[in-house]
């Protein structure tokens, strides 16, 4: 059990702050947005960390004109005294020293997701200013501030004003809140995105049940506030993802155990679609590469459900079993754990490592599941799940036949792919791009305009199928997606290789339309569907072909959208003209290169999952038989030559 008294000796000190301002990329990945948040997110996390060892039931979160952002807790608050080697306060330590903090030793967090991240100290560097309080009986209060020292020549980072104050205020409140201003010296931009803030807010209160998180933005005339707060915890995360979707069951299966020192939760619900989508969390951390919770999920769900199967004679002696994939088919699942002495591993740092987690959740899984299919009132629940699995397994043998096809194994089909793709001639990857381009008009501008080294053009020549309605032996019929497939050289599913990726960038090239933007959400479907590993490693953009052509004499300006269009009619000036583009086959290969392809002067558009779980319900939204609310979600948000909310603009 997490320990009732928090003190300053509690707070065990690693290192200093001195190389956070010299090398911020080193601690918060970037100066860009991700980082900016990321400051946001060690802030949170402190917080929830409260509530996950049952400390505090409410946070809220304040964004602000000044560019500020605060976030409060009802928790214990952070400890006030002195610390015994370091002579100074705790909140002090906290603020001021490199992975300071109560969550290295194991007493007072059971779990904790701030030790993913760095620390309360690095939001506190990377600020123009910070201010603490902190409720306990007595409100207590500290200032930090950033700024230069002409003494010494040397920047000064989340230096304290003075030391802790005892204001002399009584309170009834306990916690602790912390509001800090990003300095915009370091980060590109300081301007919080509030949907950004939001649905890392919502997943949060998910992953924490009956916790009342509020999000307030401040700089808006009137002010905005959302309220997140799910009695039912995963489930309703679980819920909330199926939304548009038909669920065989309901409600979802919820399983939640202890099992060596590891708490283990999930929830699950299988629809009729054909895709997988698990995501996993540890401590409250995405954990979107997976990793020994995941494996252990699987491989308990195939066992336990075989097992089933077997004993309530759906398969035979004869009859093989089912593979894994078979009943995971149309499953929706959210399995968050939480443990202690955390080890993440992988490319991002968004795999768990830790060996003994895998058998923990194998056994919490087979023995939990194996109970409620021994409960009649599951009978409907477990049936749906194995008949759907057996449609599964049904088209698996066409799938395997489909997916050579796709690898190009059969001469037909490489022929018509050579007839199609106009490939680069460099034979090094990691210096060529491939544009998937909209119709046999633009493609030919296109093939004459790009440079022929390392840029490959692949024109389609009708709209690919939507993966989202149909099973991979159908969608693999779709000779659009197959030449895709082919040029790639990856594979797909299960057979997916990155290493075999033909191409560094792969990038979407549609009109700015109506029509555009479904061929563009299409293949972003059947990305994220079969080949999700290619979007998590920053391989898909899009294109963003301008709008109009503002011009006079030998003058010409492009704008690639109508509030771009006024700043470029005042460049260029009294005179001037206007061409609207329908469509990428009105330029000419001159004009296509120079505003959209030229790695110098175009524009595009990187497709990130920063959220997959929020990502997946978009997909459903847009691609589901859920009109209705594909309707709403497009007259609320469409404004086809902007980014979407899983999109981030970079020049490249």
């Amino acid at each position: 059990m997490a320990k009732k008294t928090y003190s300053a000796d509690d707070i065990t000190v690693l290192e200093g702050l001195e190389a956070v301002r010299v090398r911020p990329g080193m601690y918060i990945g970037s100066t860009g947005e991700k980082g900016l948040h990321h400051i946001l997110w060690e802030i949170v996390d402190n917080a929830i960390d409260e509530a996950a060892n049952g400390f505090a039931d409410k946070v809220d979160v304040v964004l602000y004109k000044d560019g500020s952002a605060s976030v409060e807790d009802n928790g214990r608050g952070m400890p006030v005294d002195i610390h015994k080697d370091k002579k100074v306060s705790a909140v002090e330590l906290i603020f001021t020293q490199l992975h300071a903090g109560g969550k290295f030793g194991n007493d007072n967090y059971n779990y904790s997701g701030g030790l993913h991240g760095v620390g309360a100290s690095v939001t506190n560097a990377l600020s123009e200013w910070l201010k603490v309080q902190v409720y306990r009986g007595n409100v207590y209060q500290m200032e930090f501030s950033s700024y230069f020292d002409e003494k010494t020549g040397k920047m000064v980072s989340g230096a304290p004003k003075a030391p802790l104050a005892d204001t002399g205020m009584k309170t009834k409140k306990k916690g602790t809140f912390v509001q800090f201003k990003p300095d915009a010296r370091v980060f590109d931009t300081t301007v919080f995105k509030f949907d950004v803030v939001a649905k890392r807010l919502r997943e949060i209160a998910f992953l924490n049940k009956g916790v009342c998180i509020t999000l307030t933005d401040k700089r808006e005339e009137p002010e905005v506030k959302k309220t997140f707060k799910y009695d039912g915890g995963i489930v309703d995360f679980v819920k909330y993802l199926n939304e548009g979707k038909n669920a065989l069951f309901d409600p979802p299966v919820y399983v939640s155990a202890e099992r060596d020192g590891i708490l283990i939760e999930f929830a699950m619900q299988h629809t009729d679609s054909y895709v997988e989508s698990i995501f996993s969390f540890v401590n409250n951390i995405p954990t979107p590469e997976g990793g020994m919770h995941e494996i252990g999920f699987k491989s308990g769900i195939t066992k336990v459900l075989n097992d089933f199967a077997r004993n309530a004679n759906y398969l035979k002696d004869k009859d093989p079993n089912f593979m894994g994939e078979d009943f995971r088919e149309g499953m929706t699942a959210i399995l968050s754990i939480k443990m202690k002495n955390v080890q993440f591993e992988g490319q991002t740092k968004t795999k768990l490592g830790n060996p003994e987690v895998r058998p923990a959740v194998e056994a919490v899984t087979v023995e939990e599941i194996e109970l409620l299919t021994k409960n009649k009132k599951n009978a409907d629940i477990f049936d749906a799940i194995i008949k759907k699995a057996q449609g599964a397994a049904k088209v698996r043998n066409a799938a395997k036949h489909a997916k050579e096809i796709a690898r190009g194994k059969k001469e037909a089909d490489s022929t018509k792919l050579i007839g199609k793709l106009a490939n680069c001639s460099s034979k090094k990857a990691e210096l060529n791009e491939i544009f998937i381009v909209e119709g046999d008009s633009a493609g030919g501008s296109a093939k004459q305009g790009r440079d022929r080294q390392h840029q490959a053009i692949l024109p389609l020549r009708g709209k690919p199928l939507n993966a989202e309605k149909k099973r991979l032996d159908e969608v693999l019929k779709n000779e659009e997606i197959r030449t895709i497939i082919s040029a790639l050289g990856t594979g797909i599913g299960s057979d997916f290789t990155l290493k075999s990726l033909n191409y560094d960038k792969v990038i979407i090239l549609s009109d700015a339309d109506q029509d555009g933007a479904h061929i563009r959400a299409i293949l972003l479907t059947f990305f994220f569907r079969y080949m999700k590993e290619l979007v998590q490693t920053g391989h898909v953009y899009i294109g963003m072909p301008p709008l109009y052509k503002v011009y006079k004499k030998d003058m010409e300006e492009y704008a690639y959208d109508d509030g771009e269009l006024e700043a470029k009619k005042a460049k260029v000036g009294r005179g001037y003209q206007i061409q609207r583009y329908k469509g990428l086959g009105e330029m000419n290969p001159e004009q296509l290169w120079d505003t959209t392809m030229n790695p110098k002067t175009r524009l595009l558009m990187q497709v990130t999952l920063e959220d997959a779980a929020e990502a997946e319900r978009l997909i459903t939204t847009l691609m589901g038989d859920a009109i209705d609310a594909r309707k709403a979600y497009i007259s609320e948000n469409a404004q086809f030559n902007k980014e979407d909310s899983f999109m981030k603009e970079v020049k490249l």
